[in-house]
């Protein structure tokens, strides 16, 4: 079997926060006014992506991945990673605030969960006016001036707000305390990891009226409590040419805005490579076949492409391991 461009199904998920984004501007089918997020490409346990197009239709990420490894992963990121995929993808959609939370590192993750860490990233497709992230700290702070600020109830005074616009990005390295603001609707591109301590959820309750659990004391050692300005995200938007966003030893993230054909040359990477549409549509092909892309989709080409071609007006996200 010739590994061909793959789509995947997405798995929709209700959030207490959700709303409907998803589906007025991406198309996605939702069947909630909360639905929160779209995971486009997954393998975590109980959510695992399956592909939607071609021969290999209703087959599931994971059984690509114990079937091709190589050829699918690449050589090196199946040394390094085995039949674990390393990526997460996904579309969020927040009507409402998310919960200020953490995510823990590599050590801390696989010590409590076996599980990877959960380092991220932010890429803003819409914002309502005057939304904003809470992404770390306005100041330095001590563990026990942070626990005092929880017990009053008032550890958003200790919280950084950063307002958004279309285009924004951001990387949420592990420890630094975030969240997703209302109103907005971004892309992320995270470690395969569901691990999540929810520190301070707004008093607010459930559907069943129940105030959702928190994970104060786990979110304690997880914490980097030093104020630091290293979120924001620089990058070119130089058309027809490769922006890079993030290089990080977990995913490398590049920006495209095309609009004309452009040849990428994939060889030497010895990796799969994602691109998520943020805007427009086009044709992405490899020797293997072509496929059509439009906003709010995603598209994986395994690492055995060699080249790929893209074909129309788009702006994409661009996802491999380095």
């Amino acid at each position: 079997m010739s590994l061909y461009p793959f789509k995947f199904d997405p798995i929709l998920k209700e959030r207490l926060w959700g709303g409907t984004k998803l589906n007025t501007v991406l198309g996605k089918p939702i069947t909630t006014d909360i639905t929160g997020e779209s995971w486009e490409l997954s393998a975590v346990p109980g959510d695992i992506s399956e592909v939607s197009n071609g021969a290999l239709a209703n087959t599931s990420l994971q059984a690509l991945i114990d079937e091709y490894n190589e050829a699918l992963l690449g050589k090196k990121v199946y040394e390094r990673f085995g039949n674990e995929f390393p990526i997460l993808i996904k579309f969020i959609d927040a009507k409402q605030d998310l919960s200020i939370q953490v995510h823990p590192n590599d050590a801390l993750a696989k010590e409590r969960h076996n599980s990877f860490g959960k380092t991220e990233m932010w890429y803003i497709m819409q914002a309502d006016e005057g939304s904003e992230l809470i992404v770390g700290f306005n100041k330095n702070v001590t563990k026990e001036e942070y626990q005092k600020h929880l017990d009053d109830n008032t550890v958003t005074d200790l919280m950084n707000y950063e307002k958004v616009t279309e285009g924004d990005t951001f990387f949420i390295n592990t420890g630094k305390i975030h969240a997703i603001g209302a109103g907005i609707m971004l892309a992320e591109i995270q470690q395969t990891s569901d691990v999540t301590y929810r520190v301070y959820d707004f008093n607010r309750k459930d559907k069943e009226g129940n105030l959702r659990e928190l994970h104060t004391e786990m979110a304690l050692d997880a914490i980097d409590y030093e104020k630091k300005d290293d979120f924001k995200v620089a990058y070119s938007k130089e058309p027809n040419a490769c922006g890079t966003m993030v290089d990080c030893p977990y995913f490398t993230t590049n920006y495209w805005n095309i609009t004309e054909t452009t040849v990428i040359e994939v060889k030497e990477r010895d990796s799969f490579t994602i691109f998520m549409c943020t805007k427009g549509e086009a044709t992405i092909s490899s020797p293997a076949g072509s496929i059509e892309i439009k906003r709010g989709e995603t598209v994986l080409l395994p690492a055995n492409s060699e080249t790929i071609t893209i074909e129309g007006a788009v702006e994409l996200l661009e996802v491999y391991i380095s």
